[in-house]
């Protein structure tokens, strides 16, 4: 049985290990193994070694994680038709049953039977991934699996949550994207790309406010204390209508939401944090909150192709395998500009 290289997590509160493992191999009709070329390194992932996720999880420990994948098609079960041996391919982060009543609505994030590869079981940090053919999305030949890797995930709760607010704005409209990070730089370009609506970004960071103004916000603030009244200002006093939070802790959802509008719709996107908002300036406001997590197939299929047309592109730190503990050290300490992604 041939191995592979992968990294794992052996424990919560440790660091991750790299490791020999088994490759993947096809078991069933369905299955793709993919040689990975590039994984994203996510928040979540360090939430994962955190412990955050134990429970919700139920995973088995050691595992691999990496959630965010892209490469090159290996082999392939017997019933697969929809890719071969040699495709580019992205990921969708699930692995889906196809038969349930969210999947047959096209709702592959709620299937009740589905597997989430670095979540609850192994994930990309290594050099094969086995994943089926419900998963797996053929990219265009321009785009290269480490450029887009990270489009899987952050890529696509960016795109999920930035679709759904742009179904509701008119160009009247202003939306405020809190983090113009690794998924925000990714939504504002979404927004761009979907809304009239005037963009207005709010980051700690001066060069990501920068990077913001760059790639198409109207309107950019750094985050010194001062954010929610120059929001205001930049709304007329009566705040936007759409608020989606790519930050979601350090108490970005108290000054969120008082830079929403009556009527507004708050798109949580990053977590971390409590929402504590008095119930009555809920009703008074007549506010709507909204949960976002990753995205269709469907909404990955159509993030690709605005990748393919240039209109979104991400910003990539690249490490190598060996590199691991750099790359999480660099996310926690906030030192990687856009998205980090492993290179097997």
């Amino acid at each position: 049985m041939s191995t592979m290289r992968a990294v794992r997590v052996v424990g919560y509160h440790r660091n991750l290990e790299l490791t020999e493992v088994p490759v993947p191999e096809v078991t069933g009709p369905f299955d793709v193994v993919v040689r990975i070329g590039g994984a994203g390194v996510c928040r979540t992932d360090l939430h994962i070694l955190e412990g955050q996720w134990a429970e919700k999880s139920g995973v088995t420990l050691p595992y691999t994680i990496g959630h965010e994948n892209a490469g090159w098609v290996t082999a392939v079960g017997s019933a697969v038709t929809n890719v071969a041996e040699g495709d580019k391919v992205i990921l969708h982060p699930n692995i889906t049953c196809g038969l349930c009543r969210a999947c047959r609505s096209g709702d592959d994030v709620h299937c009740v039977d589905k597997v989430f590869p670095g979540i609850d079981s192994d994930g990309g940090y290594a050099e094969f991934l086995k994943t089926s053919a419900r998963s797996v999305v053929k990219i265009d030949d321009a785009l290269e699996p480490a450029d887009v890797a990270a489009l899987a995930d952050a890529g696509l709760t960016a795109y999920h949550a930035c679709a759904k607010a742009a179904r509701r704005l008119r160009p009247v409209d202003r939306v405020v994207v809190i983090g113009a990070g690794g998924l925000g730089h990714i939504g504002i370009q979404v927004l761009a790309a979907m809304t009239a609506a005037e963009i207005v970004v709010v980051d700690r960071n001066p060069d990501a406010v920068k990077l913001a103004l760059e790639i198409g916000a109207h309107h950019a603030v750094v985050a010194d204390g001062s954010q929610v009244e120059q929001v205001l200002e930049l709304t007329g006093g009566l705040g936007a209508e759409v608020v989606v939070d790519f930050v979601g802790e350090g108490g970005s959802t108290s000054q969120g939401v008082r830079m929403l509008r009556q009527a507004g719709d708050y798109h949580v996107v990053g977590y971390g944090e409590n929402i504590d908002v008095p119930t009555i300036d809920i009703i008074s406001a007549e506010i709507n909150f909204i949960g976002n997590l990753v995205g269709s197939y469907n909404d990955l299929t159509e993030l690709m192709a605005l990748a393919a047309r240039g209109l979104v592109t991400l910003h990539t730190a690249k490490y190598a395998l060996d590199d691991v503990q750099t790359a999480i050290d660099d996310l926690d300490g906030g030192r990687v500009r856009g998205r980090a992604i492993l290179v097997p």
